[in-house]
Parts: structure tokens; C-alpha cells; sequence
């Protein structure tokens, strides 16, 4: 069996375009290790949904392979969970049976109904829920609605969590609670999770690792070890000096090389930075 839990060997992405194909993304590698949080940054058009998508075996690369404790990913799998930023709820279901909807996906395997209303019960209350289960999604707030997707997740107790903007909606303090909400569902569970974000501040702290993507086609660009413990709201300062190389490359990628040109790469050396407490 692999040491990690996920790997990604030589991903490469794009589409079909009018006169030929268009790369999109090549050469992306991971290793996901057990209770690890790794975030994906990178500018829009670089294919960091598209490559969640293929980690989720919900989409074929066009070269490359997703392993899941060794064995090749073909397709959706029970020990993989998605999250997205619309939390794609079923309005004519209450909470619970939305939560309960996440154990009827494709490939997951039957329960019994003991065991399936566990899960489910578990999963509401480990999101704080219980006392709005019997509610529909019109009568939720956006946080509301997102733990509920969450819930959904957990009640399928995935190895893997994968996040693609899950809060990106959600006002800050909603935000705050939802972040502090995932860290403790994963250290509980030690539940590995990949979240896609374009916000810099929450890669910082929620990760242990940051990895970067850009160029064109788009390639890791360089990634961050973050040994800082958790929590981190408290410990902005100690991440300051990386928060501000990030933002330096993101103010020197949005200068144009030349009139006329519009960039969408960032530039950073692929030196592994780490970052201790």
C-alpha cells in the first residue's frame, strides 16, 4: 500500500480548441498524506478546478494518473468527498435527507438503516445542525446551507476531502467560522483534504502546504511547508513575511512584460519554503 493516500503523477489538463488543443496544465504532481490540508493558488485559467475534477475521478486528464492508496482512480470513489462553493443543495429535501442524499451517490456502498441514520445523525450534529435538520434550504443562511454540504461529506466518512472554493461566498465572519469549523472536522476524523482558493490569507491559515500554479501552460511554480501549529488566527505576524513574497509575485505577474499584453502567470522560484513556529 502507498504511503500517501492520494497521489497525482504527471497531470496534464486542457481542451479542444478551433485549429488544435490548447494546454492548459502539465506536469502536476502530489503526494497527500494522511490528515494533510494542501492548498492550491494560482490565477484564473490555470485549471486548478479542472484538476480537482480529476483528483475526484470525475474527469479524465489528457496525460497522467490519480492513485488512491496505490491503486488507480477510474472514477468517483466512496473514500472521496467534493465540496463546492455552491453547496448544490436539493431544495425539495430537508437537511437531514439532503445530508442523507450524500450516501445514494454513485458507488457507495448500501447501508443499513441503523447505520445509514448514524452517520447521518453524526454528521449534522458534527456540524452544529441539529436543531435545524428538519429544515429545507430556502430556510437556511449561506453558512447554514454550507455545513450542510459539509455534513454531506462527512456522513460518506471520506479519506479525502476536496474543496473547491467551498466558503468563497460566505461573508467574512461566516467565512472565519467555516475554516475553523473544517480544521476541527479534520483533526478529528484525520480526514486528508485539497482545497482549491484564490484567497492567499486562507491557504496561510488552514494548510500545512501551499503549492502555486502558473505559467503557460500552467505548472507548480513553487511550494510552502507551513510547521506553524493550529490555530493561526492569533499568529498572522509569523506568516507575514510569506504572505507578503505571494502578494510581491502577484503585483509583479499583474505588470505587463510589454504594451498590449495582458499576463495571467505568476513567477516564483520552485525552491520549497518552509515556515516554522
Amino acid at each position: 500500500m502507498s504511503a500517501e493516500v492520494l497521489e497525482a503523477r504527471q497531470i496534464s489538463l486542457g481542451y479542444a480548441r478551433q485549429g488544435g488543443w490548447q494546454q492548459v496544465l502539465e506536469h502536476f504532481d502530489l503526494k497527500l498524506a494522511a490528515g494533510e490540508v494542501v492548498s492550491i493558488l494560482g490565477p484564473s485559467g490555470v485549471g486548478k478546478s479542472s484538476l480537482l475534477r480529476v483528483l475526484a475521478g470525475l474527469q479524465t486528464a489528457r496525460a497522467g494518473s490519480v492513485m488512491l492508496h496505490g491503486e488507480a482512480l477510474n472514477g468517483p470513489h466512496p473514500r472521496l468527498a467534493v465540496a463546492f462553493q455552491d453547496p448544490s443543495l436539493l431544495p425539495w429535501l430537508s437537511l437531514e435527507k439532503n445530508v442523507a442524499f450524500g450516501l445514494d451517490f454513485a458507488r457507495q456502498p448500501r447501508l443499513p438503516a441503523a447505520e445509514r441514520k448514524a452517520r447521518v445523525d453524526h454528521a449534522i450534529d458534527a456540524v452544529g445542525l441539529a436543531d435545524a435538520r428538519q429544515r429545507y434550504p430556502a430556510q437556511l443562511s449561506g453558512g447554514m446551507a454550507q455545513r450542510t454540504a459539509l455534513a454531506r461529506c462527512l456522513a460518506r466518512q471520506p479519506e479525502v476531502l476536496l474543496l473547491d472554493e467551498p466558503f468563497g461566498a460566505l461573508d467574512e465572519v461566516t467565512r472565519a467560522d467555516m475554516q475553523q469549523l473544517l480544521l476541527q472536522l479534520i483533526e478529528t476524523h484525520g480526514t486528508a483534504a485539497v482545497l482549491i482558493t484564490h484567497d492567499i490569507d486562507e491557504a496561510l491559515l488552514l494548510s500545512d502546504r501551499v503549492l502555486l500554479l502558473g505559467g503557460h501552460p500552467a505548472h507548480t511554480l513553487g511550494q510552502w511547508h507551513i510547521d506553524l501549529p493550529q490555530p493561526r488566527a492569533q499568529r498572522i505576524e509569523e506568516l507575514g513575511a510569506l504572505r507578503v513574497e505571494i502578494l510581491k509575485t502577484l503585483r509583479r505577474a499583474s505588470r505587463p512584460a510589454d504594451p498590449g499584453s495582458t499576463p495571467t502567470s505568476l513567477s516564483l522560484s520552485s525552491e520549497t519554503v518552509h515556515v516554522h513556529g
